[in-house]
């Protein structure tokens, strides 16, 4: 396959014999313009009716053989003249370093990137047709970034699926994230490992719908007012083996090896153990109680009882089978369901007693008359992964289901899920597989990663490469230093001609050549150096182009984000202050100081 070449070419520079030549020609106009303009002046100044060539070069030359004369006030108007370039040349400075500050070493290559009609699937006008034709209203599109050439901000359809590759501090929360959860017209997922993006936008997501944040590991600190039944998804022996696998791959370390085994029978027997406990209307810990008691056949007799013979079959099997052979079935099992033994998880999942008031969770409602649902786990023993990717699931399946009986087969208001840290917190092994579909029913996945070996970690180096393949909108935010993907990368963007002069002197001859040399528009190098502020998009259609990122700080709820921070974040202040002095970085500006936010220190 050959490397893309965008056919640009650099437009050189000037020799020096060419910049002594200008340099001749300003100083000539100079001292020939200054000269004519203060004779002039100066004569009408001290009225001496004296005959002034209107020939400039016939006026100067005359001035030097005297017979013209130098006026009395011709010294004056030199000086104001002086002053007046001196102070035009300074003021041009000074905007030409405003400007030039601003840039980074990658801007250069804007020029020969992505712009104008290259973009133009992605401007705010071909998102605003889209989602007028597909009903939407209030939102264009997700927020992507400003093209660092034109300034034009680009924006992805609601049809369009979303990958991110950013490494960690890149801003990929508050330049990604934040903005696209707070203009979504719907409802609204999300996941992630920190708080501060529910910080941020859960009191402006307040003012369009019901909040609802899901920490069942206290990351956030927020109290359980409210529980979801893990159960309440599993219908038949198809959804509890999808249950069981987001418990298999959410108790794995990334990358871990797997017995060939005793890790499917595990999950099978964990997913019948799910079926029977729901057939049962039982709380999901049970699960975990069977799975101590490997004799106990309590869930063989529910699921017989319930139909599902089979499935009764294969869990009587493990219960019969030899000892040690059943204590690695049931030890792989009980090691997937390992979350269910922390309380603060269970008060999440099972009701708190007979006269437990909270409201529980129901995916369906949730989509259907919308809200924000935030997610929250971090990776690690205790973790719990597993029912944060089984509460996705739930709630973009409960949206599939929605969409398939809606006109045109789509949703109305298309959902948007925002999956932050999506290889840490929801390790959907489906996912690959589906990407491509949702889009066509209105269900807009973003999914936000640290790396690509990060996403072949979870999904495999095909379903990775399947993941991003299918993505019309890739982001890469910089901070990765894989070389491989970097490459890849680097081809994908292109090559640009150079255009190089050279000199040669021979039998007194002096020869100019032009040569052209073929370049990569970003190296490896220039890629695992993106400054931050910067990033570069891969669209379907479009050429790659460089944007300029933009944080929550610049856009219209800046100040509404302001205030949810102070409300919820215990660190408000110092939060605040250091998106803000990140701003600052990016931008290339002074950064502002604690007395910048009203008082608050």
């Amino acid at each position: 396959m050959s490397t893309p070449n965008n056919r640009r070419r650099d437009p050189g520079g000037l020799s020096s014999e060419a910049v002594l030549v200008w340099v001749g020609i300003a100083a000539v106009v100079l001292v020939v313009g200054g000269a004519y303009a203060a004779v002039h002046l100066g004569h009408r100044i001290d009225v001496s009716g004296a005959e002034v060539p209107t020939d400039p070069f016939a006026m100067f030359f005359g001035l030097l053989s005297g017979d013209v004369a130098w006026p009395a006030a011709g010294t004056g108007v030199v000086v104001a003249l002086a002053v007046l370039l001196i102070a035009l040349a300074v003021g041009v400075v000074l905007v030409a370093r405003k400007i030039t500050g601003r840039r980074t070493r990658v801007d250069r290559t804007a020029a020969y990137l992505g712009r104008g009609r290259d973009v133009e699937a992605l401007t705010r006008r071909h998102a605003a047709a889209t989602a007028e034709r597909l009903g939407v209203k209030d939102s264009p599109g997700v927020p992507i970034g400003v093209t660092v050439s034109t300034r034009r901000p680009l924006f992805g359809s609601w049809e369009d699926m979303h990958i991110d590759i950013w490494g960690p501090r890149t801003g990929k929360t508050t330049s990604r994230a934040v903005p696209a959860i707070l203009d979504a017209p719907g409802a609204v997922l999300v996941t992630s490992n920190k708080r501060d993006v529910v910080d941020a936008t859960r009191d402006v997501r307040a003012t369009t719908g019901p909040v609802w944040v899901f920490d069942p590991q206290a990351i956030a600190l927020e109290e359980p007012a409210w529980w979801w039944n893990p159960l309440s998804y599993v219908s038949d022996e198809v959804k509890a083996a999808r249950l069981a696998e987001h418990f298999a791959a959410g108790s794995r370390d990334p990358g871990a090896r797997t017995d060939a085994y005793f890790d499917p029978a595990g999950q099978d027997l964990l997913a019948g153990l799910l079926l029977a406990a729901a057939l049962d209307s039982r709380p999901i810990t049970d699960v975990y109680t069977w799975l101590t008691r490997p004799t106990d056949d309590t869930a063989v007799d529910i699921l017989a009882t319930h139909g599902f013979r089979l499935v009764a079959d294969q869990v009587a099997g493990v219960i019969n089978a030899p000892e040690k052979q059943r204590g690695g079935v049931y030890g792989t099992a009980q090691q997937m369901a390992s979350c269910l033994t922390n309380r603060q998880v269970a008060a999440w999942v099972t009701p708190q007693g007979p006269a437990d008031h909270r409201p529980h969770f129901d995916p369906a409602a949730f989509v259907r008359d919308g809200g924000t649902l935030y997610s929250l786990s971090k990776e690690g023993r205790g973790t719990a992964g597993p029912l944060v990717t089984a509460l996705t699931v739930a709630v973009v399946e409960a949206a599939e289901e929605l969409a398939v009986h809606s006109p045109g087969g789509r949703l109305t208001t298309p959902l948007l899920a925002v999956l932050d840290e999506a290889a840490n917190v929801c390790r959907w092994r489906e996912l690959p597989n589906l990407y491509s579909h949702y889009g066509s029913r209105g269900i807009v996945i973003m999914t936000i990663l640290q790396s690509w070996s990060q996403g072949a970690d979870v999904w495999g180096e095909s379903g990775m490469k399947k993941l991003w393949s299918a993505a019309n909108v890739k982001v890469y935010g910089g901070g990765v230093s894989e070389a491989a993907f970097l490459e890849d990368l680097s081809r994908i963007v292109g090559d640009y001609d150079r255009q190089a002069s050279s000199v040669s002197y021979g039998r007194g001859h002096r020869t100019v050549s032009q040569q052209l040399h073929r370049e990569r528009i970003l190296d490896v190098a220039d890629l695992a150096a993106m400054p931050k502020g910067r990033a570069l998009v891969l669209a379907s259609g479009s050429r790659p182009t460089l944007i300029r990122t933009q944080p929550w700080m610049t856009g219209p709820h800046a100040e509404a984000v302001r205030a949810s921070i102070k409300a919820h974040d215990p660190q408000a202040a110092r939060t605040i202050v250091d998106a803000e002095r990140e701003l600052a970085v990016d931008d290339q500006a002074p950064a502002p100081g604690p007395g910048s936010l009203g008082g608050q220190r």
